[in-house]
């Protein structure tokens, strides 16, 4: 394990911005985490974990130790009629391991094809997409205490899952590197299709009787369209999450916009961030070499050689005029160091 110096991340986040990690390391594993962890501990230095890097914004030169998660490998851990264990290191390509997966004839994450990131990322975010989320298919997860040293279980209940959210992003936030995740996945393939553009999309791909693949497939492309590819677009995906907001509020926003696009949820109601910013009269907006994604009004974007400040300026000023239109704030989704 060779530790680097003065380490540019700009190949490692997807925003593409130009700084640099005072150490880097690539961790391949669980020994390797805990002696970058001692590294840090003799210099003084906050750990920061690293996987795609799809899902943060680099503010700037960073005075940390940056951990390059590698750990990979899956496997079949358990199967019976109704379902299939897996798991899987944190350093697998989340996209990767959702193809894996149906492959291996355990099915539930296909809606979840294509979004960035690696797999350890995915249970921080308790990312999901078209009616499907993480906790609905998590069993447990193995994570290093980086002040301990010491591997920990974390069961579902011990996640906290929430939309967009778990313990690792509250009262656990900066203290656990993930290393692995397991999955109970259904033996018995259901699709799982509520949402009406994945619907059509399904049944422009198939012949009225999908599989798990043609769901996948689906998916990609309806993501494909909608999203850049960082590659050639720096981006984060979603940059909003969608506000949950109550009767009151969205019976106030309904009045002036009978056509605003709200859901259910929990109780409460939760409203498209893309809608209200597209509705504000942002999407594909420009300022300076920064803007807002002329499919996906969701989507902030790096047009090239912009400064994390151009971004996070785009960003308040975004919030600031849906909130002066709609009442409504926008809480922004990556993390920002």
């Amino acid at each position: 394990m060779r530790i680097l110096e003065n380490h540019s991340l700009e190949a490692l986040n997807t925003f593409g911005f130009r700084v640099n990690a005072r150490y880097f390391v690539e961790a391949s594993s669980v020994d390797d985490l805990r002696e970058a962890i001692a590294f840090a501990t003799q210099k003084n230095l906050p750990v920061v974990p690293l996987g795609g890097g799809s899902n943060l914004v680099l503010t700037g030169d960073q005075e940390a130790l940056f951990v390059h998660v590698n750990i990979s490998g899956k496997r079949v851990t358990s199967r019976n009629d109704e379902c299939v264990g897996v798991t899987a290191g944190a350093g697998e390509n989340w996209h990767e391991f959702v193809r894996w997966t149906l492959g291996e004839r355990a099915y539930g994450l296909e809606n979840l094809s294509l979004i960035p990131g690696n797999l350890g990322a995915a249970p921080i975010q308790n990312i999901g997409a078209y009616g499907v989320e993480i906790k609905d298919y998590f069993q447990s997860l193995q994570a290093l205490d980086i002040h301990s040293k010491e591997l920990k279980n974390f069961a579902l209940e011990d996640c906290q899952f929430g939309y967009r959210d778990s313990i690792f992003k509250q009262s656990a936030r900066d203290r656990f590197i993930i290393t692995s995740v397991s999955f109970a996945l259904d033996s018995k393939w259901s699709p799982r299709l509520s949402y009406d553009r994945l619907q059509q999309e399904v049944e422009q791909r198939s012949d009225g009787s999908p599989d798990p693949f043609v769901v996948s497939e689906a998916v990609c492309g309806i993501r494909r369209e909608k999203l850049p590819d960082p590659l050639q677009l720096g981006n984060a995906g979603s940059f909003f999450k969608n506000p949950v907001v109550g009767e009151a509020l969205l019976k106030k926003v309904q009045a002036a916009y009978p056509d605003v696009v709200a859901y259910p949820f929990e109780g409460r109601w939760k409203l498209a961030a893309g809608w209200l910013i597209d509705r504000a009269g942002l999407k594909g907006c420009r300022h300076g070499l920064v803007g807002t994604y002329n499919k996906q009004a969701l989507v902030l974007v790096n047009h090239g050689g912009a400064e994390p400040d151009d971004l996070l300026g785009l960003a308040r000023h975004i919030q600031t005029v849906v909130h002066d239109r709609f009442g409504v704030e926008l809480e922004v989704e990556p993390r920002v160091y």
